[in-house]
């Protein structure tokens, strides 16, 4: 409900001009059972009034992305597709390899800068100060840069894991500008491909057949041709046959790529394609470099011959398309009974966070993680079949998402508000730079979806009432619909480097980034759940997408489980914050090291699991934490009580007695002690997770513990299903309950 109603206003002005008049300016818009409005409240900073983008790219604009500072300002910050680095300026694109460059140190991975030198600028010979540089096109991860001067002009079209850049002019030639004179090894001054090293990197300049590289000055190169085309690759060496295999693709232009994502006996299966024109022959295939989180999981063959990145080393494969194929982690919506030795214990942990019926409310951050809260707790409440507890947190819920899904007029906030400039819906209290940067909806909105998918799971009326203004919420941070009207693509996700961005602009010297990959992985959780509750099919395959690949991406980039992806230098064992240009040991918010791992766990629920596919791992994690933190292992300091639960994912022995000695421990914010100890006490009675057994049912876990296994699946449907393992094991799961068999 909301506290501005018409006929309250009314009573109070007594006066249909006035209210006539407020109608007027709220510009409310209907959805479903809710509301938004479209004019931005006084307490929202406002965004960008120009979007620098070419006048024919119509429909909303990707925000969030590794590219995003192009489309926010004049000329873009620097860029880090990888292997090649890349900023946008008067002079056109300066490009350069930061691989060579990286290392390690005590508080970060770094990889060689972009210079507005870089080690070449791609320019054109007429346009000496371009007034800025504009987005032209983008697809999942290529996108066209455009520089115009007057009659002149140049497009550059990049991406992630190519080594190419594709270039076409207008009005002039294009120029290769080098930071000094580059050493020639092959080809000669006058012909149409040069084989060029600079600053110790090797480069290949392709012209088009007939076509002369020359030299205007010593360290500038200019293409002389009548085609409107080149191209300029980044080489693994510079051996003749290296040159000769890229020369054979140089000229196959990527001008669209896309992946498609299928759930299929038990795997997300990504099928990544590149849409080519070629401008010389007929062939359709190009080189691409692939990250460990794909390389890792992909049939398509791949050699040794790569780059470095920040992100580890990147192998190289030609065609044009391959797949990765991803394991499902399955999710539970809430922990079995067996998780609760002590009743009376759990009771009193649940009545600590009491539910109200006059609720006030935070901003979007802090209001979703009091919504998660909540919903952790109605499925402790559930496992123990305390319906009446159980209702009351639901009926909270209810409170708080109807208030925000509901545009009172007159009202500033609770509400949510849509920018259809930039094509984005704004809470408001707004935090974190939701507002004027569109940061972190992914991790806000999270929050809000998977508590509505809960009481969604357990009130089909409600959620068709008031299941609009959530999709809404679902296709700000991820619309499955490439032809949304109202949102961009996937908004917050990057589909070649498998995690997603945090920040809106993406303005920094470092390209985008993101801390707190654990609260994207419980966006994704959101996802599938009300897809699933709803019968959404899309939403529901997106998410388990999502947090399959993004649980790869994290495992590889957050926490290097397999020790093969951070240099050997780096001394720490996970990053706080990965960046588009280098890893940190760092937060926001705080150095402390509790803070550093423990934003890559938080919030813990079931889904939290994941991050115990790698037992051994979770040991080597914690024991460090335990050797820098101030308190070592007196764990109810600082973020103590995260860093037990994350260590129950390896000793839940260890976490058991902690929570048996300090049953009151110190919390961090968005923790419970209920769940905490039904998290630790589940762990510690059915075992830690067995990641080796797989399902086409992805709502299961399974526990080992001492060489028992422990079966738990929820089948959300309303008969009962057979559950099929990847270990052998089948047995039937009951309706609309979790089943437990061991």
């Amino acid at each position: 409900m909301k506290f501005h109603s018409l006929n309250k206003i009314l009573r109070l002005t007594g006066s249909t001009t006035l209210l006539l008049s407020l109608l007027a300016s709220a510009k409310e818009v209907s959805v479903g059972a809710g509301s938004y409005t479209d004019e931005r409240p006084s307490s929202c900073k406002p965004l960008p009034t120009r979007i620098h983008k070419v006048e024919s790219l119509k429909g909303p604009t990707p925000t969030n992305q590794w590219w995003s500072s192009l489309v926010w300002k004049p000329f873009s910050q620097n860029l880090f597709p990888h292997p090649l680095a890349m900023v946008c300026h008067e002079q056109g694109l300066a490009v350069t390899y930061p691989g060579a460059g990286i290392v390690g140190a005590e508080t970060a991975i770094m990889g060689g800068g972009v210079t507005p030198t870089g080690d070449f600028i791609i320019g054109h010979s007429k346009g000496e100060a371009f007034p800025d540089a504009k987005l032209a096109a983008s697809s999942d991860w290529f996108i066209t840069a455009h520089f115009e001067q007057g009659d002149a002009s140049l497009t550059t079209s990049f991406g992630h894991g190519s080594p190419f850049i594709y270039g076409r002019q207008q009005g002039g030639s294009p120029t290769v500008k080098f930071t000094d004179k580059p050493q020639v090894w092959s080809g000669e001054e006058g012909e149409a491909v040069l084989g060029v090293t600079i600053r110790g990197n090797h480069y290949a300049l392709f012209g088009p057949t007939q076509s002369q590289w020359k030299f205007s000055d010593p360290t500038t190169l200019t293409n002389h041709s009548k085609s409107d085309y080149f191209s300029v690759a980044l080489l693994p060496d510079k051996q003749p046959a290296t040159l000769a295999a890229f020369r054979e693709v140089a000229h196959h232009h990527v001008v669209s790529t896309r992946v498609d994502h299928r759930i299929r006996k038990g795997h997300v299966e990504s099928n990544f394609r590149f849409v080519i024109e070629p401008m010389e022959g007929k062939g359709s295939d190009t080189f691409f470099a692939l990250y460990p989180h794909q390389w890792k999981y992909t049939e398509t063959p791949v050699t040794d011959s790569g780059y470095r990145s920040v992100r580890g080393p990147m192998k190289l494969g030609r065609g044009e398309s391959f797949t990765t194929r991803i394991p499902i982690q399955g999710v539970l919506p809430h922990f079995p009974k067996e998780g609760i030795p002590d009743r009376e214990q759990m009771l009193a942990y649940l009545v600590q966070v009491k539910p109200t019926t006059s609720p006030s409310f935070s901003d979007t951050y802090w209001e979703g993680k009091h919504l998660g809260k909540l919903a952790t707790l109605g499925g402790i409440a559930e496992a123990m079949g305390e319906e009446e507890i159980e209702t009351a947190y639901m009926d909270e819920i209810k409170l708080r998402l109807e208030n925000w899904f509901t545009a009172g007029v007159g009202e500033e906030s609770p509400l949510f508000y849509y920018n259809s400039r930039w094509g984005t819906l704004i809470g408001n209290k707004p935090s974190y730079g939701s507002d004027e940067q569109l940061n972190d909806h992914h991790f806000h909105y999270g929050y809000f979806i998977r508590a509505a998918a809960e009481v969604a799971r357990r009130d089909p009326a409600w959620a068709r009432k008031w299941g609009p203004m959530v999709e809404l919420l679902i296709r700000d941070i991820a619309s499955p619909d490439r032809n949304d009207p109202m949102f961009p693509y996937i908004r917050c996700f990057d589909p070649y480097a498998g995690h997603s961005w945090a920040s809106g602009h993406a303005d920094f010297a470092d390209g985008n980034n993101q801390e707190s990959s654990s609260e994207s992985m419980n966006a994704w959780y959101g996802l599938t759940l009300w897809g699933e509750v709803t019968g959404n099919d899309t939403i529901r395959d997106l998410g388990l997408s999502l947090y399959n690949i993004e649980r790869t991406a994290v495992e590889e980039y957050w926490f290097d489980v397999s020790d093969t992806t951070f240099p050997e230098s780096f001394p720490q064992v996970a990053l706080g914050m990965v960046w588009g240009g280098k890893g940190a040991f760092a937060t926001w918010f705080s150095g402390d090291i509790d803070c550093i791992h423990g934003i890559n766990w938080l919030p813990f629920t079931p889904a939290s699991i994941y991050m115990g596919r790698h037992p051994d791992y979770v040991k080597r994690n914690h024991d460090r934490i335990v050797e820098k933190r101030p308190g070592r292992d007196d764990y109810n300091t600082g973020w103590g009580d995260l860093v037990v639960m994350f260590n129950a994912l390896s000793d839940p022995k260890m976490a058991a007695d902690h929570l048996r000695d300090h049953p009151d421990c110190k919390l961090e914010g968005g923790n419970t002690h209920a769940f905490m100890s039904h998290w630790i006490h589940t762990l510690n009675e059915l075992g830690t997770l067995d990641a080796s057994v797989m399902s086409d049912h992805p709502y299961l876990n399974v526990f080992i513990k001492d060489g028992r296994k422990t079966y738990a699946a929820y089948n959300f449907g309303s008969e009962p299903i057979e559950i099929r393992c990847s270990d052998g094991k089948t047995f039937q799961a009951a309706p609309a309950q979790l089943t437990l068999v061991r």
